[in-house]
């Protein structure tokens, strides 16, 4: 049994910021922390007080995590950054509302006495015995993972112990995030003053100005004297809370947050519900409706409905039976479509399910499609307009050296453009016939021959392209061209100018895969000038079409499958900065080089150019952990550590990364694929070796422990990710429980308008029966589990009481 943590977040956008620029405007983006750990950064949205991001995460988090805090910054390039405010919610917030936190939300000031985090190593006792005089001892080890106060990265931490009037101080440990003390303190107890607390803070020292707050922790005298002794890490917490003078001055955001915590039972128990579902959409059923998936789509609601297709898609996906799983959801669409010009048009769990298999199987394919393309328009940074309303000749420039560029040079210049940039993406679609992955040249070829079935009629011959390219063109390719950001083709938002090129190329897209051009022209005949580069770009993807769908049949699509998603799908490569030592020596002035760094199922491999050979590798059972480096070891906060055993011996490749993203993307991608690792480190250092001393905690000791547990918990949710079959049995069990009562109501429905054909079918019969008693069983089998954890939660609760 395990406890997974899973936050949806979607940041939209933003409104009533306040102006940071002194052109009147800001340049705001978000950053978002789990704990104080930076996970996320967005885009930066140039010049505006009202931004929209719209983007969205998926983050599997540790059980224990607290809160997520949203903070909005305002980009500077010449000094730091400045901070506009944050929102912050609790994980208690969180599953107070299981449905989600959905609308706006005001910022914050942020007040430095608040933005505390780390822990510190306390031993607090009591000694004496009778009637003699009691002493209050506190004795100060450690403490790790403090805020960073001085612009160095770091702080010069103390702690200050604090008991009825009497204060004493530790020594100053300069530029440390993880000093040690080792100091010890008494006080004699006042059994009068039982009500005082024993106050320990920790400060950041300064010279000239005032000393940083970095967090405290009390100590209730009653319990202590019970307990005899305390000792252990304690989480350091706020100041009092002050009341924010600028609420709801500083703008808001708008977010929609979902926690789910989902306790995933052993794989057996989920095995009878895995068999239905398989049977559901298994081959021998001779072309009769599956009632289970019949019902699954009957009873999914629109609000589920993606997320629903998603799991669905990698439950088959695990299995190899996603080819079947779309095939039987087809057979459904098409019999309850009469009109075949609104085909595969709504928000089916068909539609659905299709995109979310695209994303799955076609991501790669898609970067090598359009990446030249798209890099291109974000290089040339063309002005682009079609549309004589809103052409800006200001925005156009000159057209020569004396001549200012008329209405009709912008259109036709922009026509030139856009038809440059359309040949170039539909040479590159034509060329993709020969690498488009097998799996989706099986799925468009299945779709084709369903519609080619349902209808034959000469006057719908078209019916059967369309309804492939309603699916690569209007709900994958176009998409992406629109947001290549959410596509992960670029790591930045486009500017306005290059929006709307990709806006015009977009369009040009859809009209093509619409394969009518003259809808398109009679709502906006401003797109005129592209008819034929559209027109022929209409014959060019029906050519395409018909050379994908004739893909040779001789490959197993369930092997293929299972071994190409399940495995091949973590592979990442990039680009990055890298230093290796063995055994921690000291390192150079200059010590990263550009490597073309590889994580494959067995390896992370790197070399100096994409194709080169690989000039080392490092096996990934011989990983002990993946961490974050601190800012002031090598002056970047972007730098990841990878330590690994080799014969014996430690050796430590650290990895310089562009941004806080792709430092978590290659976190998240090694943590995950290190996930079943054995003999990993619990505890690391966060610094580096330089000299004679670790840069975090200043132990001299080489060979040093650590002095900051590592972290495994919190990891980027990716379409790459590897499958993970119980999850996903799970998360379709909670769906189906909850719709569990609409499914037999509907299914009530059916056998009363077909009582004839269920009675002679007992087989049918007994398939559905017995699909509601697994859904029973699975249930009571949760409700055992829960009770007898609530049971044990009780008993220590007990425990504690009793100590």
């Amino acid at each position: 049994m395990a406890k997974r943590s899973t936050l949806f977040i979607r940041i939209l956008e933003g409104k009533n910021l306040p102006v940071k620029d002194i052109t009147g405007s800001s340049d705001p983006y978000c950053i978002v922390r789990i704990d104080n750990e930076a996970i996320i950064r967005t885009a930066t949205i140039w010049k505006t007080l009202s931004p929209f991001w719209g983007e969205e995460y998926n983050v599997h988090l540790p059980p224990s995590f607290r809160n997520v805090s949203f903070y909005v910054l305002d980009e500077d390039s010449l000094s730091r950054d400045d901070v506009i405010g944050k929102v912050s919610i609790s994980k208690e917030v969180l599953t107070a509302k299981p449905q989600g936190i959905d609308g706006w939300v005001n910022l914050t000031e942020i007040d430095p006495d608040e933005e505390v985090q780390g822990e510190i190593h306390l031993k607090v006792s009591v000694l004496g015995k009778g009637d003699s005089p009691k002493i209050l001892r506190c004795q100060v080890f450690e403490a790790r993972d403090l805020a960073k106060k001085d612009r160095n990265g770091a702080s010069d931490p103390f702690v200050r112990v604090s008991y009825n009037g009497k204060t004493h101080d530790t020594a100053v440990v300069k530029k440390s995030c993880y000093p040690r003390w080792n100091e010890s303190f008494e006080f004699e107890l006042d059994e009068v003053s039982a009500d005082t607390p024993l106050s320990v803070e920790v400060w950041d020292w300064d010279l000239v100005s005032k000393n940083d707050f970095l967090g405290r922790v009390l100590f209730n005298i009653n319990r202590l004297q019970s307990a005899q002794q305390e000792e252990g890490w304690f989480r350091l917490g706020p100041d009092k809370p002050k009341h924010s003078q600028h609420e709801g001055t500083l703008g808001s955001l708008r977010l929609k947050l979902m926690l789910r915590d989902e306790t995933v039972l052993p794989s057996n128990h989920y095995q009878p519900l895995l068999e239905l579902l398989c049977q559901s959409v298994g081959t021998h059923l001779n072309g009769n409706f599956p009632d289970l998936m019949m019902l699954i789509d009957e009873t999914t609601t629109a609000e589920s409905r993606q997320e629903v297709a998603s799991n669905l898609i990698k439950l088959f996906l695990g299995q190899g039976l996603v080819k079947e799983y779309l095939d039987v959801l087809f057979k459904l669409e098409l019999d309850k479509t009469g009109e075949p010009n609104t085909l595969f048009r709504s928000n089916s769990l068909a539609s659905k399910s299709m995109e979310s298999f695209l994303k799955v199987a076609g991501m790669q394919y898609l970067h090598r499609l359009l990446g030249p393309t798209i890099n291109r328009i974000f290089e040339e940074k063309k002005y682009v307009e079609l549309d004589p309303n809103k052409v800006e000749l200001k925005e156009a420039g000159c057209a020569g050296l004396h001549r200012v560029q008329t209405e009709a040079d912008v259109i036709q210049q922009s026509t030139a453009h856009l038809q440059s940039y359309l040949s170039e993406l539909l040479h590159a679609i034509i060329q993709s016939a020969t690498y488009c992955p097998a799996s989706l040249c099986h799925t468009f070829r299945q779709l084709y021959q369903r519609v080619q079935e349902r209808f034959p009629e000469k006057e719908y011959r078209k019916v059967k392209f369309i309804a492939v390219t309603s699916f690569l063109c209007l709900r994958f390719i176009s998409p992406a061209i629109m947001s290549p950001k959410l596509f992960h083709l670029r790591e930045k938002h486009a500017d306005a100018r290059t929006s709307r090129t990709l806006l015009l190329l977009a369009k040009a897209t859809q009209t093509i895969g619409n394969l009518d051009t003259l809808a398109c022209f009679s709502k906006e005949p401003w797109m005129v000038p592209l008819q034929p580069a559209i027109q022929q770009g209409i014959t060019q993807l029906k050519d395409f079409i018909t050379r994908l769908v004739s893909c040779d049949d001789r490959e197993d699509l369930s092997t293929q499958t299972r071994m190409s998603l399940q495995y091949g799908s973590m592979e990442k490569e990039g680009f990055l900065f890298l230093y290796r030592t063995k055994d921690k020596c000291m390192l150079m002035t200059s010590p990263f080089k550009k490597y073309y760094v590889t994580l494959s199922k067995d390896a992370l491999s790197y070399a100096r150019a994409q194709h080169s050979k690989k000039s080392s590798f490092i096996a990934l059972p011989k990983i002990r952990a993946v961490e974050k480096v601190e800012e002031k070891s090598f002056g970047s906060a972007n730098v990841m550590q990878i330590i690994s055993e080799e014969n014996g011996q430690m050796e430590t490749l650290y990895l310089d990364c562009k941004s806080v993203n792709e430092l978590n993307q290659w976190l998240s991608a090694l943590r995950k694929a290190c996930i079943h690792n054995t003999n990993t480190m619990s505890s690391y250092h966060p610094g580096i070796y330089k000299g004679d001393k670790w840069s975090c905690c200043h132990q001299k000791d080489k060979a040093d422990t650590g002095c900051d547990k590592t972290r495994h918990g919190v990891t980027l949710q990716e379409w790459y990710d590897p499958l993970d079959p119980d999850l996903e049995s799970q998360l379709i069990f909670r769906h189906l429980i909850g719709v569990r009562q609409a499914m037999r109501e509907k299914y009530l429905e059916k056998i009363e308008l077909h009582e004839k054909d269920f009675l002679a079918d007992e087989e049918r019969l007994d398939g559905v029966t017995r699909f509601f008693k697994v859904l029973q069983d699975l249930q009571d089998t949760h409700l055992a589990v829960e009770e007898e954890a609530e049971r044990s939660r009780n008993k220590n609760f007990l425990l504690e009481l009793q100590t």
